[in-house]
C-alpha cells in the first residue's frame, strides 16, 4: 500500500517546539503586537507554539480547534467547501450566487414525473451565526494584515485563528482571558464553530476537547509533523449553555442526541391537483417492515448549504434523508428513514437506501471538507448502520458514483458525486472499520482490496472548470488496457456505447478503482496487476516498493456454465410475481457480461428481490398503490467496475478465496 499519514494518539510523544518565540499577551487584553507570531520559522508545530504564546490561548486549545477544522493541513489559497481557508479555517463571505451550483435533480426515481425547474437564491442560513462568514476579515483586522495574506500564508492564518480565539475569550469570559486551563476556554471554542444553535456548538467543543484529552500526532498534507500531547481537560458544558445560543427542537429526529441534529422536513405535498402524479418529493413507506435498508449513500450537494435547504423544502424537487453542513458538521434531517427518498437515480437503490448530502462540490479538488463534517457524518452513519443493520463496508456505505444505471441508456447520465476527492480511507477509519489489508502474501493473492492512500496519491485529473484539478491527492487508481503507463485507460461500454477509451476527466469513473473496492486478480506482469473489470482485464500499476492494493478474503462469482453471464442495474422480481393490477417491470441487461474464466467479487448475497409500486399522492388513486412486490428470483451484488451490479444467482457459482488462494472447500452454489 502507498504510505499515508495516519492520526494516532500522542500521549507520550515529545513535542517539537524548536523556534518558539515567547511573547506573552498582557493579562485580560488582546495582543496588539503580532510580530512575535508572524515572524520566525514556518515549521507548523513551532508556529502553533508562537501563536499560543503571543495570544495567551493555551496551545492545546489552539491545536485542538485547528485539528477539528483542518487536521492542521494547509491548502494554500484554496478554500474548503464552506469558504474557509488555511489550518484555522478562517472564513470569507461566500458569493451570493455561484455560477457552478448544480440546482438540477440529484437523480429521481425512474418513472416519476420530471420536476419543474427551479431557481434559488443563496444567503447565510438563519441557523448559522452570520459572523461565522466574516472570520477572515476579523482576523485580518486583529493582526493588521491583509485578508489575502491570511488566505495564502499558513503562519499568518494560525496567528489569525489564535487572535480570534483570544478575542472571543475576551468578549465571553474576560475574567479567564489569561487562563491556562483549557476548560476555561470552552465558550470561545464553541463560538469558533460558527454555529448559532447550542447543540452544534456544544458538539464542536466536545470534539475539540476529545482531541485534547486523547492527543494526536500526524504528518500534514504539506509535510509538517504536528503533535498535540494528551492533556486532561473537559468541556465546560454549563458555560456553553449560558451563551444564549438557540436550542433547536429535536422532536422526531432519528439521530444520536449528542450530534444535535435538527428537523427540516421535506414536504410530502400534492403541488398540482390536476394530476395525482404531480407530488413530491418522496414516497410514503414502512421500511424495515416492507423493505430492508441495505445502503447508506454518500452524496455531495453541488450547492451551498442554504441552496440545499431551499431545494429539499420544495415539493416539486427531490428529497434525501439528511444534509450536513461543511463548516461545522451540522446535520438536518429531512425524511423519516421509513419513507423512500428520491436521490439515487436508481429506484431499486432508492427503495433500500438512506441518502446523506454533504455540502460540497465534487469537481473542486483544491477544496476540502472539514474534519467536523467527516466526524459528524461518520458518527451519524455508525448510528444508522447499527440501527438498520447495514454492514460497514464499501459495498453498503457507498458513494452516489457507485450506483449502477438501471438500463444501458441512462448509464452516461448517472451522477458521480462525491467524486475523486472524498477521502474514503479516512472516513472508514472514523467509522471504526478501517480499509486495511496486509502487505505479505500480495505476490500470490487472488483477490485484492484497493488501498492507494489519499494524500500523495498523485493521479492525473482534468476538467475541473475554471480552476485546475488537484493531482496530488485522490481516492482511486486508474486501470489501463495494457501493463504500461502509455497504454490507454480501459473502456467502459456503458459510458461510451459507440466506443472510445475512458478519460482523466473528473467526472469520468470508467477507469477508476476506488479505495476499498475488491477485485479478482487475472494476471501479473512485473509491477502490473491485471484484474477483471467490466468484462475485460484492466491493469493497475502496483510496484512492490509502493503497492496500492492488499490481499483480502472474499467470495467470487464465476459463470455457472460456458456462456457469458448478463449483469443488471436492479434486482426486480420475475414477471409472474406481479399481481394483475401492477405492471410487471422489466430487468434489462447492462452492456457488460461476465465471460467464462472471469471472476468478480461478491459483495451481498442477501438481497431482496422486490419492486415498490408507488405512483400517486397518498397512494390513493391507483389500485394496489404503495405495494412492495416480492419475487422468488434471487440476485447477488458484485463489484463489476467503479459501479456495482447485480447478477442472477442461477447464472453463477460462488467460490471462496482465503486471502491468497481459493479455498479447497466445494464452491458455493449461488
Amino acid at each position: 500500500m502507498r504510505s499515508r499519514s495516519r492520526t494516532v494518539a500522542a500521549g507520550g510523544v515529545v513535542a517539537l517546539l524548536a523556534g518558539v518565540t515567547t511573547v506573552m499577551a498582557a493579562p485580560g487584553a488582546i495582543a496588539s503586537d503580532w510580530s512575535g507570531c508572524l515572524q520566525g520559522t514556518d515549521a507548523r508545530q513551532a508556529v502553533f507554539g508562537r501563536a499560543a504564546a503571543v495570544s495567551g490561548v493555551p496551545e492545546e486549545v489552539l491545536l485542538g480547534v485547528s485539528f477539528m477544522e483542518s487536521r492542521w493541513d494547509n491548502h494554500g489559497a484554496s478554500p474548503s467547501t464552506s469558504a474557509g481557508y488555511g489550518p484555522m479555517h478562517l472564513t470569507a463571505v461566500p458569493d451570493s450566487a455561484r455560477a457552478d451550483e448544480h440546482v438540477q435533480g440529484k437523480g429521481k426515481a425512474e418513472g416519476a414525473e420530471d420536476r419543474e425547474s427551479t431557481t434559488v437564491t443563496d444567503s447565510p442560513g438563519v441557523d448559522q451565526d452570520p459572523s461565522a462568514f466574516e472570520t477572515l476579515a476579523t482576523a485580518a483586522e486583529l493582526l493588521d494584515v491583509s485578508a489575502e495574506q491570511l488566505r495564502r500564508d499558513d503562519v499568518a492564518n494560525i496567528c489569525g485563528g489564535a487572535a480570534l480565539l483570544a478575542e472571543y475569550q475576551h468578549e465571553l469570559s474576560p475574567g479567564n482571558a489569561s487562563a491556562k486551563d483549557p476548560s476555561a476556554w470552552s465558550e470561545a471554542v464553541a463560538r469558533y464553530s460558527g454555529a448559532a444553535d447550542q447543540a452544534t456548538a456544544m458538539r464542536f467543543a466536545e470534539q475539540v476537547f476529545t482531541v485534547i484529552r486523547e492527543g494526536r500526532s500526524r504528518v500534514t498534507n504539506d509535510g509538517h509533523r504536528v503533535t498535540l500531547h494528551a492533556t486532561p481537560a473537559d468541556v465546560d458544558r454549563t458555560a456553553i449553555e449560558s451563551m444564549g445560543l438557540v436550542v433547536a427542537s429535536t422532536d422526531g429526529v432519528d439521530c444520536p442526541a449528542d450530534l444535535g441534529c435538527e428537523s427540516r422536513p421535506a414536504p410530502y405535498a400534492w403541488y398540482d391537483k390536476t394530476s395525482p402524479y404531480r407530488y413530491g418529493n418522496h414516497d410514503l413507506a414502512s421500511r424495515q417492515q416492507d423493505m430492508k435498508i441495505d445502503y447508506i449513500l454518500i452524496h455531495d450537494t453541488e450547492a451551498s448549504w442554504n441552496t440545499t435547504l431551499n431545494l429539499v423544502s420544495r415539493p416539486n424537487y427531490l428529497a434525501w434523508n439528511y444534509s450536513l453542513r461543511s463548516a461545522d458538521g451540522h446535520i438536518a434531517q429531512h425524511l423519516d428513514s421509513k419513507n423512500v427518498g428520491w436521490h439515487a437515480g436508481n429506484w431499486y437503490v432508492n427503495m433500500h437506501s438512506i441518502g446523506l448530502e454533504h455540502e460540497g462540490f465534487a469537481a473542486e479538488g483544491a477544496s476540502w471538507f472539514t474534519e467536523s463534517l467527516y466526524e459528524n457524518s461518520a458518527a451519524l452513519v455508525r448510528y444508522l448502520a447499527a440501527k438498520y443493520d447495514v454492514p460497514l463496508d464499501r459495498a453498503h456505505i457507498i458513494g452516489h458514483d457507485q450506483v449502477p444505471g438501471v438500463t444501458p441508456t441512462n448509464i452516461p447520465s448517472m451522477h458521480w458525486d462525491p467524486g475523486p476527492y472524498w477521502d474514503w480511507e479516512h472516513y472508514f477509519d472514523l467509522l471504526g472499520a478501517p480499509l486495511e489489508a496486509p502487505r505479505d502474501r500480495l505476490a500470490s493473492a487472488e483477490v485484492v482490496t484497493v488501498l492507494p492512500g489519499y494524500e500523495g496519491n498523485s493521479q492525473p485529473i482534468t476538467g475541473c472548470g475554471s480552476k485546475p484539478c488537484d493531482t496530488t491527492k485522490a481516492n482511486f487508481v486508474y486501470l489501463r488496457q495494457a501493463p504500461s503507463e502509455s497504454a490507454p485507460l480501459v473502456k467502459d461500454p456503458g459510458l461510451r456505447p459507440a466506443g472510445g477509451d475512458s478519460t482523466t476527466k473528473v467526472s469520468d469513473v470508467g477507469a477508476r478503482a476506488a479505495a476499498g473496492q475488491k477485485l479478482r486478480v487475472a494476471e501479473r506482469r512485473g509491477d502490473w496487476l491485471g484484474v477483471w473489470w467490466l468484462g475485460e482485464i484492466g491493469w493497475i500499476h502496483n510496484p512492490e516498493s509502493s503497492p496500492v492494493v492488499g490481499p483480502t478474503r472474499a467470495k467470487v462469482v464465476v459463470p455457472a456454465g460456458e456462456a457469458a453471464v448478463p449483469v443488471y442495474g436492479r434486482a426486480y422480481p420475475e414477471s409472474s410475481a406481479y399481481p394483475s393490477a401492477i405492471p410487471a417491470q422489466s430487468v434489462v441487461p447492462l452492456p457488460y457480461t461476465i465471460k467464462p474464466g472471469q471472476g468478480y467479487v461478491l459483495t451481498d448475497r442477501d438481497l431482496e428481490t422486490d419492486y415498490y409500486y408507488a405512483k400517486t399522492f397518498e397512494c390513493a388513486y391507483v389500485a394496489m398503490d404503495c405495494t412492495d412486490v416480492v419475487g422468488q428470483d434471487k440476485y447477488l451484488q458484485i463489484e463489476l467496475g467503479h459501479r456495482f451490479a447485480y447478477v442472477r444467482a442461477a447464472d453463477v457459482e460462488v467460490q471462496n478465496y482465503m486471502g491468497d488462494v481459493r479455498s479447497s472447500a466445494a464452491p458455493d452454489q449461488g
